[in-house]
């Protein structure tokens, strides 16, 4: 059972789990936006408790992957009632009815459950998170970790992909403005280590396949600021690259507080998975493919 499936990582786990699984796939939104001929497709809240359970007592699933989220770093320090009722009450919701049919619960998270003051960040580093966005977050994990399931929580970072009807991610939202040639300023001075949403998607595949728990730091191999990896983009997309300014944090006067030197290390899924974490050459590489572009 995947949640967030309307998602960018949902849609992408969708795709690879349906090859080998009997998948059910949850949204808000009344219609999937991705079409397999063997998913089955439920539009239902988290929070509505009732109906969710009795949705999971039908489909007995082995496993459920939570991707969904208020991923708005902003909008959840503005909204906070909806980062709590996403990031908390569902996730409660989620481990009880885990722990009631013994499903095992994979949760997706972020690397904004730290700091930023010493990035990046192993598995066994101390959470101290300084956004609403990561404080519920970690919040979450915390759930699960005391909800005597077995479970798995995957860290990630700065997502990146193509989907159908999903919301703008980083590169999306440089490929519009730079296509536009309207001139922008990037941070210099938040790094981490950007990760291809399908590249994520095969790791979670073979963690699950291979009944791994605990948790694990998934990301990209290359660790960068916002504005290298703006200019990664507009090179290899042949955007001009003078459209893009640096600017700093403390500039933009964003209503969250954002981890400078955030990021992950990812030597423990290195050494244990097969799939391989890609770059962002190689993961650029993959979107250009996708999107048709020629050269």
């Amino acid at each position: 059972m995947i949640t967030g499936a309307n998602g960018l990582l949902g849609q992408k786990l969708c795709c690879d789990f349906s090859t080998d699984f009997q998948v059910t796939a949850i949204d808000l939104h009344p219609q999937s936006h991705v079409s397999l001929p063997d998913l089955s497709y439920r539009s239902l809240n988290l929070t509505d408790k009732e109906n969710l359970f009795s949705l999971i007592r039908q489909h007995c699933p082995d496993v459920i992957l939570n991707t969904a989220a208020y991923s708005d770093v902003d909008g959840c320090e503005r909204w906070r009632i909806i980062a709590r009722i996403m990031h908390v009450d569902a996730v409660e919701n989620l481990v009880s009815i885990s722990q009631e049919q013994r499903i095992k619960l994979v949760q997706l998270s972020t690397d904004y459950v730290f700091d930023g003051e010493n990035g990046p960040y192993s598995e066994d580093d101390p959470p101290h998170p300084v956004s609403y966005y990561g404080e519920t977050k970690l919040e979450g994990e915390k759930i699960i970790q005391g909800g005597d399931i077995d479970f798995l929580i995957v860290r990630t970072n700065v997502l990146y992909g193509l989907g159908k009807n999903v919301k703008k991610n980083f590169l999306l939202w440089l490929l519009d403005k730079l296509s536009a040639g309207e001139k922008i300023k990037i941070v210099t001075d938040q790094f981490n280590n950007p990760t291809l949403a399908e590249n994520l998607s095969l790791c979670i595949l073979e963690m699950v396949e291979r009944n791994l728990s605990g948790i694990y730091h998934i990301g990209g191999t290359e660790y960068l600021s916002r504005y290298d990896f703006a200019l990664k983009v507009a090179d290899k997309f042949n955007f001009d690259k003078s459209l893009i300014s640096p600017v700093q944090t403390i500039h933009l006067a964003q209503p969250a507080q954002r981890p400078h030197r955030g990021g992950l290390k990812i030597e423990k899924a290195q050494k244990i998975l097969q799939t391989k974490l890609l770059n962002v050459e190689e993961g650029l590489e993959q979107v250009k493919k996708e999107l048709g572009f020629g050269g």
